[in-house]
């Protein structure tokens, strides 16, 4: 899985991977997926098999996550900061529109995208994913990861974001490992950032089709946070992961690409 990288304007190094495996004769659709705080693009390993043989898939590393660079405390952060790399990296390859699937803080900042520019989202996959975060728990995190770290922190919350009856004890500790390395001050910075963020009363600037996919036993916020939603946004359709925490897109990949597919097939027709 080799990594490619881009320049940001503001000179930070931003990674990406590109799988395609689509016929060679036809011009793909592109599907961009854009991974949860303290993620990496590399969670979202068990969606590609399922996809790149229908979308040219490109996954990004958000700024200061997996390959791409930690920003300085003098740079900048916020939403317009986090959709420009978004578009920045559609310009560096040559895409003017694209399919967005967004995880959670991914699904923030392509909903913020898809307000400000709308030419440049085909469609909206929202997973796990409200209309910020700032009417959740989020902020009370840091402490305690600044007491105790990031392993310590999602080792003990664990359950919070996957059914450890339903998934292999292997995604658990390899979903721990992968989030311990990221840099505590960033994440306090990501995080903090998002915590403060709300903006349902904006959300019916969404104006393209939108698959929202909901974790029923919702452990960040609350399952009620998507309610405006689905109330606001114009054309959207929503489905409830019964009795599942926030982090579907790691618990259930399968599930979650037969969605994706069957809803673009269904909106779009086949690839």
């Amino acid at each position: 899985m080799a990594v490619d990288k881009f320049t940001a304007s503001d000179g930070i190094s931003l990674a990406y991977y590109i799988d395609d495996y689509t016929d060679p004769w036809r011009k793909a659709d592109t599907l961009l997926l854009l991974h949860a705080a303290v993620g990496h693009a590399k969670r979202f390993y068990a969606w590609v098999p399922g996809l790149c043989r229908h979308y040219r898939v490109v996954r990004m590393d958000l700024r200061g996550h997996g390959c791409s660079q930690v920003p300085p405390a003098s740079l900048l952060l916020d939403m317009d900061r986090l959709v420009a790399d978004v578009e920045e990296l559609l310009a560096h390859l040559g895409e003017t529109s694209v399919h967005i699937v967004g995880n959670s803080a991914g699904g923030y900042i392509a909903q913020n995208l898809a307000m400000k520019s709308p030419d440049k989202v085909k469609s909206l996959m929202l997973f796990g994913s409200t209309a910020g975060l700032r009417n959740s728990q989020a902020a009370s995190w840091l402490p305690r990861i600044a007491k105790d770290g990031l392993r310590k922190f999602f080792a003990e919350t664990i359950a919070d974001r996957l059914p450890l009856d339903k998934v292999p004890k292997g995604l658990v500790t390899w979903f721990v490992d992968e989030v311990a390395k990221n840099d505590p001050a960033w994440v306090a910075r990501f995080v903090g950032l998002m915590s403060t963020l709300e903006w349902s009363d904006q959300i019916h600037r969404i104006k393209c089709p939108t698959l929202l996919v909901m974790p029923g036993g919702e452990t960040v916020g609350s399952i009620k946070n998507y309610d405006v939603m689905i109330e606001r946004i114009p054309d959207v359709q929503a489905i409830a992961y019964e009795g599942m925490p926030h982090n579907i897109c790691d618990a259930a990949p399968d599930r979650c690409v037969k969605d994706v597919v069957s809803f673009l097939r269904w909106r779009f027709g086949e690839p």
